[in-house]
């Protein structure tokens, strides 16, 4: 294969920024200093922030409005509360709340709860700066998009163990973090001023928190949103036993995180549990050493396989997820959602790591489609207030490769599973370090004839075959047009250990348009900074490949409100590259079409 060198630049460094941001870490902390993306401030233990600018700090009994200090949102009152975990240990969780200004008492409203790792007073990810304490405003995008606080709902901000104001080691999706959870729903159902009905929502770890919080399955809970979530947290750190960036990347984040200064002028129990780290080392070391563990069978990992612990659970779930993330990946999803028996509901498509109201500095719309907050707003009246929506939303809004938008009741939706056999081959597995090294041991491919009609390939597709020799392999779907430019779509990697291998690709939902073939590489892993791999050296010899491929006909498919991901030209820009098709040695059916 031949790719543009001015492409690999692009991919490198989209992938650097990717590995930096961590999960759901501004790309801001991500620089050549801090390849961690740790907050500089964070060795020292010592409260930040500058007092200078004084406003009134909230207490659980002393509500604090927007006059009084102008981090609070206009419209709500500002308290402060602690309350324990829910697994009989010492862990003491911290909760900002804030409630419509003026909520009369024996007044009850329903509650949009996030719990995670990134509602500390003094910034969201590092020192903001903050002239004085405050709540953070993570998602001040959600309070006016809704009118929170005007529509009727309180917003409750719990930091998981670890974090912010709460006590404990670091448990990310873990049992500790999962009993927080439970405590959090349960606190804020149990408050004299909450209806009992709770709702989630987050983006990325306070997503991640949201599917647990579904897992759960506590009565409280009547609505999740989880917005690029991790699905099963095995494949944050490796693939099939790869090791990846991630794997040291991201605990080195959390760690800083878990040691962020917060602010000097908040209350002393708040300080006070913020620097539980500082005489806990052991809670770091911890949080290191564990995402180093490479066996999925553990029960380290067992406990957070989050797509396996979905089953048959039927809280109602409203999930984006973009197929061509860099950051929290479609590993998973799949199973997940097919374990959830409740209602969902979904946006997906071809985009990145972005909520579904992020813009572009013009004013473009991130994953293209409107009315981000207007759809949220009625699933949580639907929810937790029994309104009834006065506007029919599709359960799936999705966005293909092609940039045009369908709506499905349910994802996938399989018309047919092609089983293809792709017969033998051979590869180095090199590594592809040495760009001396020719490329045609470094992979082999296997090419379709070009495809008589559009044809999608959606869901999970898998690839089964048999090895003799012991290193890794890096399986990549191409779609290829008829002069040759590709497009790599969907990849996965493994590690060998001789013997039959079966390995699921990331969940997609990419259109072959008519006349392009499918081409399926097979290799070394080359190129790109997401793994850390040790090639072994060795020739592996592969044999009885087969494919199993899920194919939608998009000709079935009902049109649907959006435009075109910005992420998607990105990625078409830094992904494509030339190829020289061989002799096609299989075909991909046409699948039939939906009634």
């Amino acid at each position: 294969m031949h790719r543009p060198r001015a492409a690999l630049t692009t991919v490198s460094a989209l992938a650097a920024v990717a590995l930096a941001g961590a999960i759901g870490v501004p790309v801001a902390m991500a620089t050549s200093e801090d390849p961690t993306g740790a907050p500089s401030a964070a060795a020292s233990g010592k409260p930040s922030g500058s007092t200078s600018g004084k406003a009134a700090v909230a207490t659980a009994d002393d509500p604090v409005t927007h006059e009084e200090n102008d981090r609070v949102p206009e419209g709500a009152a500002w308290t402060q509360h602690y309350f324990p975990s829910s697994d009989g240990s010492d862990v003491e969780l911290h909760a900002d709340v804030l409630l419509p200004e003026g909520l009369k008492k024996g007044e009850e409203v329903p509650v949009i709860l996030s719990a995670g790792s990134y509602f500390g007073h003094s910034g969201e990810a590092s020192d903001e700066g903050h002239p004085h304490t405050g709540p953070s405003d993570r998602f001040g995008d959600l309070v006016e998009g809704i009118d929170l606080f005007d529509r009727g709902y309180a917003l409750v901000l719990v930091d998981t163990r670890g974090y912010g104001g709460s006590t404990g080691c670091i448990d990310f999706a873990g049992p500790g973090e999962q009993a927080d959870v439970a405590a959090a729903i349960d606190w804020a159902a149990d408050q004299s001023w909450s209806t009992g009905a709770v709702g989630m929502y987050g983006k990325s770890y306070d997503a991640v928190t949201g599917l647990i919080g579904n897992n759960l399955d506590q009565d409280a809970l009547k609505a999740v949103v989880a917005q690029e979530p991790i699905w099963d947290m095995y494949d944050r750190v490796r693939s099939n036993g790869v090791a990846r960036q991630e794997g040291i990347i991201a605990p080195n984040t959390y760690n800083a995180l878990a040691q962020l200064p917060q602010m000097a002028d908040d209350d002393e129990r708040y300080v006070k549990n913020s620097q539980y780290e500082l005489t806990h080392p052991e809670c770091l070391a911890a949080n290191t050493v564990n995402n180093l563990i490479a066996d999925p069978g553990t029960s380290y990992w067992k406990d957070r396989d989050l797509a396996k612990h979905a089953a048959g659970t039927d809280t109602p779930l409203f999930v984006t997820q973009g197929f061509l993330e860099w950051n929290t990946r479609a590993e998973g999803m799949e199973e997940y959602l097919t374990n959830h028996e409740g209602p969902q509901r979904g946006w997906l498509g071809p985009w990145d790591h972005v909520r579904g109201n992020d813009r572009t500095e013009d004013g473009t719309l991130k994953m293209g489609r409107e009315g981000w907050f207007e759809e949220i707003g009625a699933f949580y009246d639907e929810y937790l207030k029994g309104v009834e929506p006065t506007k029919e939303y599709p359960a799936y809004s999705i966005q293909d490769s092609t940039g045009t938008w369908r709506a499905e009741d349910s994802w996938p939706v399989v018309d047919q599973t092609a089983k293809i056999k792709l017969g033998n081959g051979a590869y180095l597995d090199g590594g592809g370090a040495d760009e001396e090294q020719d490329p045609a041991r470094a992979s082999f491919f296997k090419w379709s004839a070009p495809v008589e009609q559009d044809t999608r390939v959606v869901g999970t597709p898998k690839v089964t075959l048999n090895a003799k020799g012991t290193g890794n392999v890096l399986i990549k779907l191409h779609d290829v047009a008829p002069d040759g430019t590709a497009v790599a779509f969907d990849e996965q990697a493994a590690t060998v250990r001789g013997g039959k291998l079966t390995v699921d690709l990331e969940s997609t939902d990419w259109t072959l348009a008519a006349g392009h073939s499918l081409a399926v590489e097979i290799g070394t892993i080359q190129g790109g900074v997401s793994w850390i791999d040790t090639p072994s050296g060795q020739t592996i010899k592969v044999k009885d490949v087969r494919l199993d491929l899920p194919l939608d006909d998009p000709a079935g498919d009902t049109p649907t409100e959006g435009g075109r991901a910005v992420w998607l030209d990105s990625y078409l820009a830094a992904y494509t590259a030339e190829l020289t098709p061989g002799e096609a040695t299989f075909t991909v059916p046409s699948p039939s079409t939906r009634g």
